[in-house]
């Protein structure tokens, strides 16, 4: 992982993102050389709305108040510098077992076995912390020797004093957890607060 300065993270997210193709399956996944950041979290931890915002495209990835819309593994491609991957949010316990068990499945599957895969972005509701399936996911991240970023959304929905408190929180949940980097990152999607932080530290992955 590079050191990359704030100018040259924002250089490189202000150029195109695009969207390269929807995997229903690990046949579709693409052949790609570009180095892959994965963004995963609860089914309304506001994944979308993040990447939507990190990016600076307002419809690049599809928001929706239906849990469980993003039923496939999305990939975009950045500048050809960088692949950014979407995948189906976990917790939506709208959907049929047989539709979950077949999204996890998948999920799984590119977790443990995509070669190009440098990190993951966890996801975690800033207003409620972390939940019992977002600790089962840290474990399976764990397991699988996959290094992953606790990052914090809907920071904005929350008063400003229990600010430190959640961090701490979550620096100290990171701490038990072999796989998880040390510093949390704080977001907000509708605030655009921490995006700079965000797009510094996945610019690092670009080789």
């Amino acid at each position: 992982m590079k050191t990359i300065n704030p100018e040259e993270a924002r250089k490189l997210f202000a150029q195109n993102c695009d969207f390269v193709l929807a995997a229903a399956e690990p046949l579709q996944f693409p052949d790609s050389p570009m180095p892959e950041i994965a963004f995963i979290g609860r089914s309304n931890v506001g994944k979308s709305s993040l990447i939507n915002a990190l990016t600076g495209r307002k419809g690049l990835a599809r928001a929706s108040n239906t849990p469980g819309r993003t039923q496939q593994v999305v990939f975009f491609n950045l500048a050809q510098r960088l692949m950014l991957v979407d995948l189906p949010g976990y917790g939506h316990a709208e959907a049929p077992r047989t539709e979950k068990d077949r999204w996890n499945g998948l999920v799984q599957t590119y977790l443990r076995k995509r070669v190009m895969l440098k990190c993951v972005c966890l996801l975690i509701d800033g207003r409620h912390g972390a939940k019992a399936n977002d600790l089962e996911m840290m474990n399976f991240l764990d397991r699988a020797a996959v290094v992953y970023k606790v990052v914090l959304t809907k920071m904005d929905q929350i008063h400003a004093r229990e600010h430190e408190d959640r961090l701490r929180h979550a620096k100290e949940l990171a701490a038990r957890h072999p796989a998880a980097l040390s510093d949390i990152i704080a977001t907000s999607a509708e605030k655009k607060s921490g995006m700079d932080t965000l797009r510094e530290f996945l610019a690092g992955f670009e080789e």
